[in-house]
């Protein structure tokens, strides 16, 4: 991977003024989130426009990608111009509160790698700390403004650091939004789980939890199960 942009199988990932690169969490969330009855789908802080890119290979939906950080967006809007798809992707640089707060429609799929370093050291620069830190929008937040903009029957999917995912699903259950479906993931065996795929919905319905390891105990040597799920995007799979 070049610092300056990154080639999958079927787009390419320009970078370089974006304060956030592409990175494992986007591709995970990308890959998993369940897009096969989607017809709209809404993309919070889309960053490179990664996940929207990915989203609009698996499906036929329409999307809506939103980006607050002005550089940001010009690469997002660039690489989504750039791409098979860019018919079907509209990005909009502004912040999710006004973005929800504006809109009358609804989606049926709403996605979001969201800042997650709650209480820690902010970044060196604003940009890289406002995509890092939930300085912009606090989980609160983003729960009121996805109870807003998902259809009944909708689906939202995000990445969290696994130690916030029990609290991010009891805060959830208080906007009436149920985890049904949860992806737990470990980066080699030995290790804690670091992060966790979730699954939301407006109803309750039978849970589903598994697990991921992304390496087996050698740097480089991904397991099948990581494979499969990424398969359709990186070029070494």
């Amino acid at each position: 991977m070049s610092n300056d942009y990154f080639i999958f199988k079927k787009f390419i990932i320009k970078q370089n003024n974006c304060a956030m690169k592409v990175g494992t969490d986007g591709v995970l969330l990308g890959a998993w989130a369940d897009c096969n009855a989607s017809t709209k789908i809404l993309d919070i802080g889309t960053g490179t426009g990664l996940i929207s890119l990915m989203l609009a290979q698996r499906s036929k939906a329409y999307i809506d990608a939103i980006e607050i950080d002005k550089n940001s967006y010009k690469q997002a809007k660039e690489n989504i111009l750039n791409s098979h798809w860019r018919n079907r992707i509209k990005v909009f640089n502004i912040s999710f509160q006004d973005f929800y707060n504006d809109k009358s429609f609804v989606y049926d799929l709403v996605v979001t790698n969201p800042p997650y370093f709650i209480n820690s050291f902010k970044a060196n620069t604003i940009e890289r700390t406002n995509a890092r830190h939930n300085n912009l929008i606090t989980h609160s937040e983003l729960l009121a403004g996805v109870d807003k903009l998902l259809t009944v029957k909708g689906l939202f999917c995000l990445i969290l650091p696994y130690e916030q995912t029990h609290d991010f699903i009891s805060m959830a259950e208080d906007y009436n939004f149920y985890c049904n479906k949860i992806l737990k993931i470990k980066p080699i065996p030995d290790k804690e789980f670091k992060r966790a795929l979730i699954e939301l919905r407006r109803e309750k319905i039978k849970y589903k939890e598994q697990t991921l390891i992304i390496e087996k105990n050698k740097r480089h040597d991904y397991t099948q199960q990581y494979k499969d799920l990424t398969k359709d995007f990186y070029l070494a799979f």
